[in-house]
């Protein structure tokens, strides 16, 4: 290939977000908890968000999938501007971008089977001629993310912490979206089981050339699964680079003292 085109390729952003501003209230009992953000994520890539509770990590993720309406700034996504998106243009829009929250069990209806939670969002936007079809869509879709077909048509309390993520993940699927918000998805779950979910993302990105947003507490997660990595502190990012120079040589002495947290890698 041409290096001139490899090198425009690989500087195509999926998504770009600019000075994102998102502010909780009004007047002297409001809460900036997004302050003029600015980052880009590339297809295929996994972007590493980090930083400790209450920094304005998941207030930003909410605000890329329009969960949380941002009160200021740009989020480009393909070349459209997002931030204003409404109606029937912020519905395709979500169809794109998809969000993996950090409470598995949570995000099931506890008394609606996984696999007719996942037809309803296929019949919600259309997908499938007919409800065969969009159950052989789930059973597909369960194949992917390592799950066995017949277990769709379980109750959500009839699987484990892990399995039931694999299920959220096989939903998030389900609309072939670009790009998908990772909200701490592994932190409720055991070491163990984290590193096969961690595992399934990185075999789904390099399957579906799937880029993701990965928003954490733990460096040493984002260490092994992220290509680049931005440090938000206070609702701002101190630090932002590939993931392996941040960590190695950490510029910001927030970032140096998330550092000193970690026991090893």
């Amino acid at each position: 290939m041409n290096s001139n085109v490899s090198r425009r390729a690989d500087e195509k952003k999926l998504l770009d977000v600019r000075q994102l501003n998102v502010i909780y209230g009004k007047g002297k009992d409001s809460v900036h908890a997004v302050k003029d953000v600015s980052f880009h994520i590339k297809p295929g890539e996994i972007f590493g968000l980090v930083g400790e509770s209450g920094c304005g990590k998941s207030s930003l993720g909410k605000a890329v999938i329009r969960l949380t309406d941002p009160t200021s700034g740009t989020i480009d996504f393909n070349g459209i501007d997002v931030a204003s998106l409404k109606g029937r243009a912020l519905k395709t829009y979500r169809q794109e971008v998809q969000m993996v929250f950090q409470d598995p069990y949570g995000s099931l209806n506890p008394r609606m089977k996984v696999g007719s939670a996942i037809v309803d969002v296929l019949e919600v936007h259309k997908i499938g001629k007919n409800t065969t079809e969009r159950r052989e869509r789930v059973a597909a879709l369960f194949e992917a993310v390592g799950l066995d077909p017949n277990w769709a048509w379980r109750y959500p309390h009839e699987f484990s912490g892990g399995q039931r993520q694999r299920i959220c993940i096989a939903r998030a699927l389900a609309l072939n979206p670009d790009l998908l918000v990772a909200d701490e998805p592994v932190s409720a779950l055991d070491v163990s089981v984290q590193a096969e979910i961690l595992e399934l993302l990185e075999e789904l990105r390099a399957k579906r050339n799937l880029a993701f947003l990965f928003v954490s507490h733990d460096l040493a997660v984002v260490r092994n699964v992220c290509d680049r990595v931005a440090v938000m502190y206070n609702g701002e990012i101190v630090e932002i680079g590939d993931v392996a120079d941040v960590i190695d040589h950490p510029q910001h002495e927030y970032t140096r003292k998330l550092l000193a947290a970690v026991p090893s890698f």
